[in-house]
């Protein structure tokens, strides 16, 4: 096994060295006195990384088409921007993996013109799921999650993340992220199931696997007319994660005047027109009530546009693969013995 395969972080009991640690190699020798010992005890949390791919200056392009990405972002940024600071921060974030193996009972609603009936259903999904979240304070960068599909995890090198950038440090429970997973999963088997009224689930994570990954981030830091904004620019892909710019004036005010001008013919005109026939009093309400909400959106848009903020977001549904097959009360409860045994 290559030293990159290695864990590191144990020192030889006899000179202080410290020593490398094969995944499942119970005995070790001191490259520096040849001391024999013997590895015990737990596991404990694995720790990854993610390579740093992505370099200063395919940050720094990544950076510049933020700034243009957005009609709500003011036209002068690009010319007037200052790029004050650009580093690399390695967070970590708690990841867990495993099979989720769910059943859900309910009812599914059978509609005809004249009647809805609802009839019952048992539905199983199994499926390979992955959760991560983040397991430090990352407010000031605005990256809660990350994507690792595609990602290779590398073992842990402290001392090279420490040479290539900031090092932060886990803060919390691991197991306040496991619970968080489980629950994310469950969440995940109760849409996949698609039942109209759900009376009961069951989630078990079959064999899962919990660990540390270190992700490497660049930090864009730049003024714009005295004032500090920043973007974060993902290490390995190089897509932005977040990013924060000045708004454009122009671009509020004709949201603003658009949306009340259209607010308002939807909130009036339409609305009238709507409660003129006959049994359209439910159209008329819903027709009022979308006028209003454009105007509020608008609203919305102008009063809060001054700063632009993207924010890359992950989601969880509509996920691929999924094994929806009907089974009786008694396959569940033998299934459940059976995964006793992975345990």
């Amino acid at each position: 096994m290559s030293d990159k395969e290695a864990l590191h972080g144990l020192s030889c009991p006899r000179c202080g060295g410290m020593i490398d640690i094969p995944e499942g190699q119970e005995i070790v020798i001191c490259p520096f006195c040849e001391l024999r010992s013997v590895v015990r005890g737990e596991n404990g949390i694995r720790r990854y990384q993610i390579p740093l791919k992505v370099d200063r200056e395919t940050a720094g392009k990544a950076f510049q088409r933020f700034l243009t990405s957005s009609m709500a972002i003011s036209s002068s940024v690009r010319k007037e921007a200052q790029l004050t600071e650009a580093l690399v921060v390695h967070l970590p974030f708690w990841a867990v993996w495993g099979r989720a193996a769910g059943w859900a009972f309910g009812q599914r609603a059978i509609r005809t013109k004249d009647s809805t009936r609802y009839e019952p259903k048992e539905i199983r999904v199994v499926e390979e799921m992955t959760w991560n979240g983040a397991a430090c304070e990352v407010g000031e960068f605005g990256v809660s999650e990350i994507s690792l599909q595609g990602r290779p995890l590398e073992p842990f090198d402290g001392d090279a993340l420490h040479r290539s950038g900031m090092v932060f440090e886990p803060v919390g429970a691991a197991g306040e992220a496991m619970q968080r997973a489980q629950a994310e999963f469950d969440g995940r088997i109760r849409a996949a199931a698609h039942l109209d009224r759900l009376t009961q689930s069951f989630v078990r994570i079959i064999r899962p696997r919990q660990g540390l990954v270190f992700y490497p981030l660049w930090v864009m830091r730049y003024l714009y007319r005295g004032r500090a904004f920043q973007v974060v620019v993902d290490g390995y892909s190089g897509e932005v994660l977040y990013g924060k710019a000045p708004g454009n004036v122009l671009y509020r005010a004709a949201v603003l005047v658009g949306g009340m001008a259209l607010g308002s013919f939807v909130t009036v005109d339409v609305t009238y027109l709507l409660s003129q026939g006959e049994d359209s009093a439910e159209g008329a309400i819903i027709s009022l009530i979308a006028g209003l909400a454009v105007m509020f959106f608008s609203f919305r848009k102008f009063r809060y546009g001054e700063h632009y903020e993207y924010r890359r977001r992950y989601t969880s549904g509509g996920i691929p693969g999924l094994s929806m097959l009907p089974s009786s009360v008694g396959q569940v409860s033998e299934l459940f013995k059976n995964l006793e045994r992975f345990k």
